[in-house]
This record gives C-alpha cells, structure tokens and sequence, in this order.
C-alpha cells in the first residue's frame, strides 16, 4: 500500500489564501498467498472454549472430533497421545492436537477418565483432583467444508510449541482473547471467535512448516523451495487456467523433467495433478458454499462445457458435481 498527498492553494475574495490538502491512499493487489487461499476455503468455526484446572494426582482422555488447540497457563502435566511417546508439558508450551484421542495427566502411568464426566454442565469449565496446580486454557474447532480435510491431512497427530518457540507467546494470547470472548456474550462474539481460532490455526501451521522434517510436510514442503513456491502462487492465483506442464516449469525456470521430479519429490503430486485438483477444490467451494449452478462454476474455471467439468469434477471428488453439491451443500 503507498499514499502520497496533493497541495492546492486557493484564493478567496477577500485575499485569504487557504491550504487544500488530499491524501491519496493506493491499494495495492497482495501476492497470492497459498496457504491463506487454502484457508479461505476450510471455513474454520469456533465450537467452544474450555478451561481446565486440576491438582494432585489425576489423568483425563479427551476426543478431539477434529482441532483441538490448549496452552498451558500454570503448572505441569504430560501429553499422552495415541501412537506418540509421552511429553511433558510445562507453562507457556502450546500444542494442537488434530482428531486424536488423547490423555492429559499429572504423571504417564495414572490410569485415564473420560474428560467429559468432569466438565460442568456448559462443557466449559472443570476442576479435577486435589488442589490447583495446573491450569490449561483450550478451545476446539469445526471445520465445516468437505475441502478442510486436506488441511487436516497435512498435520501430524499433536504439534507441541515450546515456550520459547518462536511464536508460543502469541498463540497463548490468542488463547486468552478466544477465551475472554467466548464468555463475554458481547456482539460480535462468535464471529471474533472464528477469526481469533484461524489466526491460532496459522501459527500453528506456520510453527509446522518451520520444524517439521519436509517429508512430513507434503505440499507445505513446497512453500520452502522458491521456484516451487512461485509456481504454486500462480496456480492458486488463476484457478481458471488449465496449466500445462511446460507453462509451470517456465515459471519456474527449469526444466520440464527437473521441475517434474523436483514438485513432485516436495509436494508429493505431479504439478498438474496438483494444479486440476486445487481447480477442483475451488470447484466444490463454489458449488456448496457459495451456491453457483454446475453451470456457473464451469464457466468460472475455464471450462467451455459442463460436461467437461463434470468428468474433472469426479475424476477429483468421485462424484458428480449435482451429486456433491446436494451432499455438501452448507
């Protein structure tokens, strides 16, 4: 964005001059930014925010059904999560656990209850065991359009970010806000909420994309390599365009076969089949959350019949266009 001012001198009839001044703000047209055009398309939706305290000796199992984002506001406890060693968990240290049933708990070896025979009548509160000396603030997403699953595909069972992570501070005060808003009842509640929750998202996909091995990343990796990076930008910028291989591996500067196997090796698709299938997810979007007719979207992404759509549409999604739509419709 860049402004810049305009000064006019005016002369009035009885000599006085005044001084006109105009401030000119030019909005400029960010750079397309994949992750955030993924994130357009999940739809995250606070489901509620939740505040645990316990003491002594205890352990609870929660069910995530699908994000599950908690900070550490005092005390200790350890992180049990199925398939994963145990890990101990101090003030300050944040994790997301992603549709995995796990156990929070004063020591690993305290046999587990149900969180949910604990928590008051509201779901949101609850004391458990003997004195105060842990408290953990949380809060639970839903993600309510079918193309959020492939967010959710991307991340491992638990992302832990240590206190003096970069990051860990603002996610924790993002916590705090989720949890001061949810109970505040005031307008705007549940819509600061849901931005408050994609924020907390963020960082903790940009925390992933940061530590994690690239192979545990799949097509986050390609964010990483900046010839791959361009090109992805590209693609989620002009969903419309039926890119070819060679249109992709000019962007990028390299080869067919080079760009080819190096997309491939980081992203873990073949550049056009990520290409149709970000075409396709758009697709979907537009057709359950934004109610456009088969019709409409086709003509929106390049396509010169409905018929043509229709077979790349199922090709991707195993269904119809009509037939998805009528399943997934919000």
């Amino acid at each position: 964005m860049g402004s810049g001012s305009l000064h006019f001198s005016l002369r009035s009839s009885d000599e006085t001059v005044q001084i006109v001044r105009f401030s000119i703000v030019i909005i400029q047209q960010p750079l397309s930014d994949p992750l955030s055009d993924v994130l357009a398309l999940s739809h995250l939706r606070a489901a509620c925010s939740v505040r645990l305290r316990a003491g002594g000796r205890w352990a609870l199992r929660f069910r995530p059904i699908e994000l599950k984002f908690n900070v550490v506001r005092r005390g200790q406890c350890w992180l049990c999560v199925d398939g994963l060693p145990p890990r101990q968990m101090s003030a300050g240290d944040c994790f997301v656990i992603v549709r995995t049933p796990f156990v929070l708990a004063s020591a690993p070896d305290v046999e587990a209850i149900n969180a949910s025979d604990v928590f008051d009548g509201s779901g949101l509160s609850a004391r458990y065991g003997v004195g105060d000396d842990l408290e953990i603030l949380g809060g639970s997403v839903s993600l309510s359009n079918p193309a959020a699953l492939d967010l959710l595909n991307l991340l491992p069972a638990a992302v832990c970010i240590g206190a003096q992570s970069h990051g860990a501070s603002s996610f924790a005060w993002l916590l705090d806000e989720l949890d001061r808003e949810w109970q505040s009842a005031q307008p705007g509640a549940v819509a600061l909420c849901n931005d408050l929750l994609r924020l907390i998202f963020v960082h903790a996909l940009r925390h992933h994309i940061r530590t994690a091995d690239a192979t545990d990343l799949a097509w986050l990796a390609g964010l990483r390599d900046p010839a791959i990076a361009a090109v992805l930008r590209a693609v989620h910028s002009t969903p419309e365009r039926a890119w070819t291989l060679e249109q992709m591996a000019a962007l990028a500067c390299q080869s067919r076969s080079s760009f080819a196997a190096s997309f491939k090796a980081k992203v873990g698709q073949s550049p056009v089949e990520y290409a149709t299938r970000w075409r396709m997810q758009v697709a979907a979007t537009r057709l359950t959350v934004e109610g456009d007719s088969v019709g409409a979207v086709a003509a929106s992404l390049g396509y010169l019949s409905d018929a043509a759509f229709g077979v790349a549409f199922k090709r991707v999604h195993g269904k119809s266009p009509g037939q998805y739509r009528r399943e997934h419709r919000l």
